[in-house]
C-alpha cells in the first residue's frame, strides 16, 4: 500500500453467540498475513474476547491500557506501544501479525471510550488490513466500528428457526444503516452441517446471496485452539482451511481491487441518533 493510505478495515460481526467470529477473525488475519500483508487483529469483544487465549499470547498491554494512557496524554501516545506480536513458524510456512488485546478484567470494558477506540483504529492506518472481532450486539462501540469498516462480514449459522430469525433481524438492521454497495457480506458458517434449513431458502428470505460459505470442521478447529495457532498450520489440507484461504483471497485479488477501497471514516454519529433515524417516527 502507498504510504499514508488508510487501511482496509474488515469487521467480523454476528448477532448470535457461538457462531465462530473469533476463529473466523484469526484465520482471516492469518490468511492475509500469509499473503505478505501487514495485519492488525483487534479484539473488540471487550468483556469476553479470547483471541489472546486462542493464540496463547501474554500481552504486556491491552486496549484498556491504551484507552487510559491516550486520555492521560494523547499528544505523546503511540498505538504501536500497545500491540502484541504474533509470530508462528512451522512446516506450512511463517506468518506474523499484530494483535490489540481486549481488557484483562471485565470491569475495564466499561471504561473504554468509543471516541478513543475510533482514534486508535485511525492510528493503525499504517497496516494494510485491520481485522476487527466485534461482540454480538449493536452496541455504541460496534455501530461506530461498523461505520468505519470497509467491509462487514456478517456471520451466521443457519441451523434452526430461531437462528434464522436472529440472522434476519441482524441483517435487516444493518441494511437500514444504508451502507453503500456491497459493504455487508453474508458469510454462512458450518454450511455443510446436517440441518433442516437450506441456505438457499434463507437467501430468498433475505433477498441476498451468501458471499462465502465456511464448511463445518470441529476437529480441526479444536486442534487449532489447543495448539494456539491458525488452521493453516495444524490442518493445512482441511476443507475449512482452504475455505478461509479462499475468503482471504477475496480481499487481495487486485483485478477486483475497485471493490475494496480504503475506509474513509464517516462523521461520527451518536448511537441513539442513528437508531432514532432508523426506527424513529
Amino acid at each position: 500500500m502507498a504510504e499514508g493510505r488508510s487501511s482496509i478495515i474488515i469487521s467480523i460481526f454476528s448477532t448470535g453467540s457461538g457462531i465462530g467470529k473469533t476463529i473466523t477473525a484469526i484465520n482471516l488475519a492469518a490468511g492475509l498475513a500469509k499473503e505478505g500483508y501487514a495485519i492488525c487483529l483487534v479484539d473488540l469483544d471487550l468483556q469476553f474476547g479470547d483471541i489472546v487465549k486462542y493464540l496463547k499470547l501474554e500481552p504486556k498491554y491491552t486496549i484498556a491500557d491504551a484507552n487510559a494512557d491516550f486520555k492521560n496524554d494523547a499528544e505523546h501516545f503511540n498505538v504501536k506501544d500497545y500491540l502484541t506480536d504474533y509470530h508462528y513458524k512451522g512446516k506450512g510456512g511463517e506468518i506474523r501479525f499484530s494483535v490489540l488485546a481486549p481488557p484483562r478484567m471485565i470491569y475495564d470494558a466499561y471504561r473504554i471510550d468509543v471516541d478513543v477506540v475510533e482514534n486508535l483504529i485511525m492510528q493503525l492506518n499504517y497496516f494494510d488490513f485491520i481485522v476487527l472481532d466485534l461482540s454480538a450486539v449493536f452496541s455504541t462501540l460496534n455501530v461506530a466500528m461498523l461505520d468505519m469498516s470497509t467491509i462487514i462480514n456478517f456471520l451466521g449459522v443457519i441451523d434452526f428457526l430461531p437462528s434464522v430469525k436472529n440472522f434476519k433481524i441482524g441483517y435487516d438492521t444493518l441494511v437500514r444503516f444504508e451502507y453503500e454497495g456491497s459493504k455487508i457480506r453474508l458469510v454462512e458458517n458450518r454450511a455443510n452441517s446436517q440441518k433442516l434449513i437450506d441456505g438457499r431458502d434463507v437467501e430468498r428470505l433475505l433477498g441476498e446471496t451468501f458471499f462465502h460459505r465456511l464448511p463445518n470442521d470441529f476437529p480441526s478447529v479444536n486442534k487449532s485452539i489447543l495448539e494456539g495457532c491458525p488452521l493453516m498450520f495444524v490442518a493445512p489440507d482441511a476443507p475449512l482451511t482452504k475455505s478461509f484461504m479462499e475468503l482471504s483471497g477475496e480481499y487481495t485479488a487486485r483485478p477486483n481491487s475497485n471493490q475494496l477501497n480504503p475506509a474513509t471514516p464517516a462523521e461520527p454519529q451518536g448511537f441513539f441518533t442513528k437508531f432514532f433515524d432508523i426506527f424513529g417516527n
